[in-house]
């Protein structure tokens, strides 16, 4: 790909998050002329300012000024909407916008693995690292994921790999975007404040993904999907399916309780399912997409099977706390969607105090009700959706209400009284699970944020 022409352009980057600066100092490297405009208060970014200020790139906080619209280019973090005012008006004159992952893509001469889907991405995608990583073969996780793509994109090099996590958000502003291997998980409502609720809208998002993929490239999809197949029916690249409940000609599947693989005619009797060490169902499928991601870039089946067995998960997605008094505390707290929390429910055989809420985005409570009927005993409402979800869950669960105690970033106060009242609800043998369902941006700066303090509040519990 052509890389456009950057030197002594005007570039302004909105955000001035990890992405934000990792993606300045890129741009800058190329000898760009970065301005970074982010609307959050200075004394929220002293750190971001800082590292501004040695690279002399300039910047303004506390709101974007016109300043902000003279550029050739505007380069999104993932963090900011479509419909943000600045990015609106940016359209309106007819500024070219990009995501940040699409301006890293730039600059990669690894091959990318890219993972997308409504729920599982950070699992996979570290999964496929793991796999990578246990085979001896160079690479770096990134992304979505925590760690800018822009901030690794100048280490890569041809015998390396890049795995990332991919969002919709990220998407929405990509044109070039090319992975050797894409991933789709599956596709569910998420987001929909974004995509004016609809589906259509937000898959359209997620089938970026496979945009600039050709006939060398390969797309690994979840064929119980429904709005993957209709991805899948126009792209240009080599597919291969995953499934759980049949069958396949090629792809992965599950045979006689065994995770199996056909690939160009050949079977691979990968692993027994229950030797998969991250449980459930949802684990299930995310481990044959990492498979065959691991088996498309040569690694062997033992090797591979070896990690399935090793492999723990990751922090903030059904990550066990501590038990205290009986009652044991989970950590889900990168469920920021409804169909994340009806996977989660699936996992516990015990009765559930299930902490959900935050800031919505949309979200359609009913796909949730059985199981809220059948497995949670208690439900505490929290952050500013509290009385959405009480009054969708009313009569299915006892509920508790906890609303703002101040509207400080991290709201400590708040999310204590919420685990004190999960804890007054809870008897020994049940579970605590904080699997929320929405956004953090109400109380925390992000999910990994209120899972941590989630962390530390149960581990103050006596």
């Amino acid at each position: 790909m052509d890389v456009p022409q950057l030197q002594n352009s005007k570039i302004s980057v909105i955000g001035a998050a990890r992405s934000g600066i990792a993606v300045a100092r890129l741009l800058k490297s190329k000898d760009a002329r970065v301005f970074v405009s982010d609307n959050a208060p200075g004394e929220n970014l002293e750190s971001q300012i800082a590292h501004l200020e040695s690279i002399g790139v300039k910047y303004e906080i506390g709101g974007h000024s016109e300043r902000v619209y003279d550029c050739a280019l505007m380069v999104l973090s993932p963090g900011v909407s479509s419909k943000a005012s600045v990015v609106v008006e940016a359209q309106k004159r007819g500024i070219e916008i990009r995501s940040e992952l699409e301006v890293a893509s730039w600059f990669c001469r690894a091959p990318i693995i890219a993972v997308t889907g409504s729920n599982g991405k950070t699992t996979t995608t570290t999964l496929v690292g793991r796999i990578l990583g246990d085979a001896k073969k160079r690479h770096v996780v990134a992304g979505n994921i925590g760690t800018a793509f822009s901030a690794v994109v100048p280490g890569l090099d041809e015998t390396s790999v890049a795995v990332l996590e991919v969002s919709s958000f990220q998407l929405d502003f990509s044109t070039t975007f090319h992975p050797k291997v894409s991933i789709i998980l599956n596709i569910t409502p998420d987001h929909m404040d974004r995509y004016d609720n609809s589906m259509e809208k937000y898959s359209a998002s997620k089938a970026r993904i496979v945009l600039n993929q050709t006939g060398t490239d390969i797309l690994i999809f979840n064929e119980e999907d429904e709005w993957c197949k209709r991805i899948v029916h126009d792209a240009r690249c080599k597919t291969l399916p995953f499934s759980v409940n049949q069958q396949l000609g090629e792809g992965a599947f599950v045979r006689d309780n065994r995770l199996v693989t056909l690939l160009s005619g050949k079977q691979h009797n990968v692993i027994a399912t229950d030797q998969i060490s991250i449980p459930g169902v949802h684990n299930l499928y995310n481990s044959m997409a990492a498979v065959l991601a691991g088996q498309v870039m040569g690694v062997s089946v033992a090797s591979i099977r070896a990690t399935l067995k090793n492999f723990k998960g990751v922090e903030h997605r059904l990550e066990f706390v501590r038990e205290v008094g009986g009652i044991r505390y989970v950590n889900d707290s990168k469920a920021t969607n409804v169909h994340s929390v009806w996977y989660a429910l699936q996992a516990y055989n015990e009765p559930i105090v299930l902490l959900l809420g935050g800031r919505d985005k949309g979200n359609d409570y009913s796909k949730l009700f059985d199981l809220v009927r059948r497995r949670v005993k208690g439900i505490v409402a929290i952050g500013e959706s509290a009385d959405k979800v009480a009054q969708a869950f009313q009569g299915k669960a006892k509920i508790e209400i906890i609303r703002s105690a101040g509207n400080g970033i991290p709201n400590r106060t708040s999310f204590e009284k919420a685990v004190q009242a999960a804890k007054t609800l809870a008897q020994p043998g049940d579970v605590v699970l904080l699997s929320p369902a929405c956004a953090s941006f109400d109380w925390f700066h992000d999910y990994e944020e209120r899972g941590r303090i989630f962390k530390e509040l149960v581990a103050e519990l006596s």
